[in-house]
C-alpha cells in the first residue's frame, strides 16, 4: 500500500521550523541580555586607579586633610567615632558625624578635617587614591564628591578589611606594598556596591547610574571595550535589547548625554591618555576607528578646544 499522502505537511514544517527559528533568535536574545557582564574592568584597564596608604592607628584631635589635584582619599574607621567636616558650599555637608565603622571615600580634591577626642581615639586607616588622568578620569566625573558608607552595608569587605589590617599593622615585607594592593580590593568592592545600589550612593544619573542600568550596561561596556569599532545607533541599541528610539532617550536620560555624544566623548578621553603616554596622534586615529590623523584631530579639536598637540604641550607644562 503506497504512504498516504499529507499535502499541507511541508507548509506545517516550514511554519514549525520559522517558528523555532524566530523562539531561538529571542531566546539567544534574551540569554544575552540577562547575562552578567563585567561592568568595570574595561574601564578600569584602561583608566587605572592606585592606593598609597598613609596612615594606621588612632585619630586624636584634629585631622586635615588638603586638596591636591589629582589626588582623592579612602578612609575606612575601623572602630570609635568622629566628626568630619567640609567648608561650605563643597557639596557634603558641612558637618557629618560618623557613629559606626564606615567607609569615606573622596574621588576628587576636597578638603575635609576629622576631629576626635584625645580620650576617644578611632583606629583609623588612611590612603591617597590616584587617578590615571586625575579629574578627566571617567570615575572622577561620574562619582559624588563624597561616598559615606557603613561597613556592614558591603558583601564580603569584612574579609578584605581583616587583610587590610593585618597588613598595616604589622611591619613585615611588603606590607606596605601588599597593603596599597588591598585598599585597591577595598575600594573595587565599593564600585562594585555603588554599581548594584546607586541611589543609596548618591548615584542618579552619568556612568554609574548607566552602568547601573542592566540594558545600558552592556552597550557601554561595549563601548568601553571596543572605541574603535565602528558603532552607529541601531548598533548600540541591538547591544541593550532596544529599539533605536527606546535606546536614545533612556540613553540620554540616565547618562545624560546621547549615544553619539558620549562615544564621542570616550574616544577623546582615551586619545588624550594615549598621547600623555607618548603615543602618535596617527597610531592613536588607527586605535580609535579614525580614517587618519586628520580626522581625529577635527574631532579632538571641536570636542576639547584645541588639538591634539596643543592639548599635549599645555598638558605637558602644566
Amino acid at each position: 500500500m503506497a504512504p498516504a499522502k499529507f499535502p499541507i505537511k511541508d507548509g506545517i514544517i516550514s511554519v514549525f521550523s520559522s517558528t523555532i527559528h524566530t523562539y531561538s533568535s529571542s531566546l539567544s536574545m534574551n540569554q544575552a541580555i540577562v547575562a552578567p557582564i563585567d561592568r568595570l574592568s574595561a574601564l578600569l584597564e584602561r583608566f587605572r586607579v592606585r592606593a598609597h596608604l598613609f596612615h594606621n592607628g588612632p585619630l586624636c584631635g584634629v585631622t586635615s586633610f588638603v586638596a591636591e589635584p589629582g589626588r582623592g582619599f579612602l578612609h575606612v574607621l575601623r572602630c570609635g567615632d568622629m566628626v568630619v567636616t567640609h567648608r561650605r558650599h563643597a557639596g557634603p555637608p558641612r558637618r557629618l558625624e560618623v557613629r559606626e565603622p564606615s567607609l569615606l571615600f573622596y574621588p576628587r580634591p576636597l578638603a575635609h578635617e576629622f576631629h576626635n577626642a584625645p580620650s576617644e581615639d578611632a583606629d583609623f586607616t588612611c590612603a591617597s587614591v590616584h587617578f590615571d588622568g586625575g579629574g578627566s578620569h571617567p570615575l572622577v566625573r561620574a562619582l559624588p564628591p563624597l561616598v559615606w558608607l557603613p561597613l556592614h552595608q558591603v558583601e564580603g569587605l569584612e574579609q578584605s578589611l581583616a587583610l587590610l589590617f593585618a597588613e598595616a599593622e604589622r611591619v613585615r615585607c611588603g606590607h606596605r606594598l601588599l597593603a596599597d594592593r588591598l585598599f585597591e580590593v577595598v575600594l573595587l568592592q565599593l564600585l562594585r556596591w555603588l554599581l548594584d545600589h546607586p541611589s543609596q550612593g548618591g548615584i542618579s544619573t552619568g556612568l554609574l547610574a548607566g552602568l547601573a542600568d542592566p540594558g545600558l550596561a552592556r552597550a557601554l561596556t561595549a563601548l568601553h571595550e571596543q572605541p574603535g569599532e565602528p558603532w552607529t545607533l541601531e548598533s548600540m541599541a541591538r547591544r541593550a535589547g532596544l529599539s533605536r528610539s527606546a535606546f536614545a532617550v533612556r540613553f540620554k536620560s540616565v547618562v545624560g548625554e546621547p549615544p553619539a555624544a558620549y562615544l564621542s566623548n570616550w574616544r577623546m578621553t582615551i586619545a588624550q591618555a594615549q598621547l600623555r603616554t607618548g603615543h602618535s596622534v596617527k597610531s592613536v586615529a588607527d586605535e580609535l576607528g579614525y580614517a587618519n590623523a586628520s580626522a581625529l584631530s577635527r574631532v579632538f579639536t571641536q570636542r576639547v578646544g584645541v588639538s591634539p598637540r596643543a592639548w599635549l604641550e599645555q598638558a605637558t607644562s602644566a
